[in-house]
């Protein structure tokens, strides 16, 4: 962890100790901090953008009720993201999978640099991000967009790193085997090619 995020995790502590307390500004702190990286996030198990606003709801709901539980055995962000991904399983059994929609993600939901540069690649990836299995696109999303080790994504997922290391082994290959194929179509990498 570097100093960053060390002052982050102790921010968001201290946060957690406050919404145990009945602090509503505390809760209201935490969850615009987190609604960004959770919509990322939730984005891979759903682009239903309104089951990604209740499954943050939801989330929020039980870090309010369990704020005073947090032992730190993990970071908070953690502990968040596991929240978020079991609300998140939870409303997809209820509805059943529903088939992914990237039209129902808002852009200004989606994280870029300049959006007029990045939409292709983005549009790219995401393509091939589709291509994976829900878990490996969360775990994916875990490690390379959220930035969790891979201790935290077996936390948050609740089972085995060894499982979590297979998961994002068989990810990558995926990746790999797909990705130049997608790019053959893309016009941005016809571009570069020599």
């Amino acid at each position: 962890m570097n100093d960053a995020d060390i002052h982050s995790d102790a921010t968001d502590r201290l946060l957690l100790q406050r919404m145990a307390a009945g602090d509503r500004a505390a809760l209201a702190t935490l969850y615009r901090s987190y609604h960004g990286r959770l919509c990322r996030f939730l984005s891979r198990q759903t682009r239903r953008a309104d089951v990604i606003e209740e499954v943050i709801n939801d989330c929020f709901w039980i870090a309010w009720q369990k704020a005073g539980e947090f032992r730190g055995e993990s970071r908070v962000s953690t502990w968040i993201m596991g929240i978020a991904y079991r609300c998140g399983l939870k409303a997809l059994r209820q509805r059943g999978d529903e088939p992914v929609d990237d039209s129902a993600i808002p852009e200004e939901r989606i994280p870029a640099t300049d959006p007029n540069e990045d939409r292709e690649l983005r549009d790219w990836l995401g393509k091939g991000l589709e291509r994976l299995s829900a878990d490996q696109r969360v775990v994916i999303e875990l490690v390379y967009g959220t930035g969790h080790t891979l201790d935290d994504v077996a936390t948050i997922m609740q089972c085995p790193v060894g499982t979590i290391k297979a998961r994002l082994f068989h990810a990558r290959v995926k990746l790999r085997n797909v990705l130049p194929a997608l790019a053959e179509g893309s016009s941005t990498f016809k571009e570069s090619a020599p």
